[in-house]
């Protein structure tokens, strides 16, 4: 939900969350056979190859390498978000910051599902738990799991409340289809009311995204409850989705909090 971003402006690091798509361009040209005889040197030169310009393209070569992992990641790494494999135990702590393995909810005893941490390079975002009554390790059975839930984060950087409200609103746009955001917008126009009051959000405040049954989604800032409940489990599904649903920004932390392997 809340990929983090650092800017430089001025000779200082500004801070914003938003969700961040952005793919480099595929290198272009053919490849060049890295075995090449003594006639096909000059040849290669001739078409453009260069021994030394190769090599002083490899930092791009890496950075390619390193956005592709997403990719890598959701192939041969966490499982796929509609798979049936137990959760594994949570990593705790994580990012140096350590989740309670049970919380009581709405007289319910939940667990801890799993955890992430929103990092970006060496940067990191946030740490975040996500607490069900049974465990679970793909997002259909999270969203559709009956009870409470919780989703807390703990921030590990300053957050502006509207960077935060982007990225909520771009994760809901890409885990629902129009019919269903349509659904949403009165409440999703809550949920933001119940943040810009705050202005900005500051490293190591708490915040608990809980659903109680029969009330909906419940906004908590450092054990305050900010307004009234936003209703429907529609709602709260959608929330979850930003987090782990088919289509985020941070296929590492969906995995964490779904029990995968990251």
């Amino acid at each position: 939900m809340l990929a983090a971003c650092w800017r430089r402006a001025g000779g200082v690091t500004a801070v914003g969350l938003h969700a961040q798509n952005a793919v480099p361009p595929a290198a272009g040209g053919a490849p060049i056979a890295h075995h090449r005889s003594a006639g096909a040197l000059p040849a290669a030169l001739d078409r453009g190859y260069h021994p030394l310009h190769h090599a002083m393209n490899l930092p791009a070569r890496l950075a390619r390498l390193f956005w592709s992992v997403p990719l890598l990641v959701g192939l041969l790494g966490p499982l796929a978000p509609g798979s049936n494999a137990w959760a594994a135990e949570p990593v705790n702590p994580i990012g140096g910051v350590r989740f309670e393995p049970q919380v009581q909810l709405a007289g319910q005893a939940l667990l801890l599902n799993g955890t992430g941490l929103r990092a970006r390079f060496m940067f990191k975002g946030y740490a975040a738990g996500l607490y069900l009554g049974q465990r679970a390790s793909n997002a259909d059975t999270v969203v559709a799991q009956a009870g409470a839930k919780r989703l807390q984060m703990r921030l590990l950087i300053d957050v502006p409340a509207d960077e935060f409200i982007k990225a909520f609103h771009q994760g809901i746009e890409r885990n629902n289809p129009p019919e269903v955001r349509a659904r949403l917008a009165e409440r999703v126009a809550l949920f933001d009311a119940l943040l810009r009051p705050l202005g900005e959000i500051h490293k190591g405040d708490a915040v608990n995204l809980d659903f109680l049954p029969g009330q909906g989604m419940v906004f908590w800032h450092n054990g305050r409850q900010l307004g009234a409940a936003i209703p429907g489990e529609d709602f709260y599904g959608a929330l979850l989705r930003v987090f782990v649903g088919e289509h985020v920004s941070d296929e590492r932390l969906r995995a964490g909090l779904l029990g995968q392997p990251t």
